[in-house]
């Protein structure tokens, strides 16, 4: 029998969870799509930059930190390309921090990295972006509570409705077993699954370090 890949919704480690996890059943889910789902905004190539994909020519410089290339697919559950799927990530600067009011730690911003990006996959199902490795940040969850390195991913499907939301990190990580986001998804091999791969192939000589990463529909654990 299959595990659920996915945290519960409600997981006290993570302490937001209390304040967001539904206190009731939640409804079957619907068949079919309705009729907003149907109508509703489509993507397309004209509503993207020519820049959105790469995080680090955003800006008049160059940003502080490691670059790096991320790439990989979006597969259905039967391992088949999810063409023209809309990918945003946004993260922290190489310092940890992000280019949030919310986001008063005393580290350092960068004018020259934003922390944003987006692409359309393409016939294969694949998305590239180019950025800097993210920094580790305090949280205040517990005590000396650090979330470890991590990019945040937003699958769309065809309509605003169609969401879906993850998190990617990268390999031999010391803080993954300190972290309760991370360690909220039961299974292990679960968890694997938001680790990327480092991969020479994608690395470019003496530019940037390069990583594979592919987002599975129903198998790459989803934030509740």
């Amino acid at each position: 029998m299959a595990t659920d890949p996915h945290p519960p919704y409600l997981s006290p480690g993570y302490k937001s969870t209390a304040l967001r996890a539904p206190a009731r059943p939640l409804p079957m889910p619907k068949l079919g799509p309705d009729a907003i789902e149907l109508t509703g905004p489509v993507f397309g190539h004209q509503e993207l930059g020519a820049l959105d994909h790469d995080l680090t020519r955003q800006h008049a410089g160059e940003p502080m930190g490691e670059r790096i290339i991320v790439t990989g697919r979006v597969l259905d559950s039967r391992g088949r390309p999810v063409r023209g799927a809309l990918v945003e990530v946004w993260q922290t600067n190489a310092a940890g921090r992000y280019v949030h009011l919310v986001d008063q730690h005393p580290a350092p911003l960068d004018p020259n990295f934003t922390g944003a990006g987006r692409c359309l996959t393409d016939g294969e199902g694949r998305y590239r972006f180019v950025t800097i490795k993210p920094g580790a940040y305090p949280w205040r969850n517990h005590h000396n509570a650090w979330r470890p390195a991590h990019i945040h991913f937003s699958v769309f499907g065809t309509a605003f409705t169609q969401r879906l939301v993850t998190q990617m990190y990268f390999p031999g990580d010391p803080l993954f077993a300190h972290d309760p986001i991370f360690q909220s998804i039961p299974d292990e091999r679960a968890r694997e699954r938001l680790v990327a791969r480092f991969d020479l192939d994608t690395t470019v000589p003496e530019w940037a370090l390069g990583y594979q990463w592919d987002i599975v529909l129903d198998a790459t654990p989803m934030e509740a």
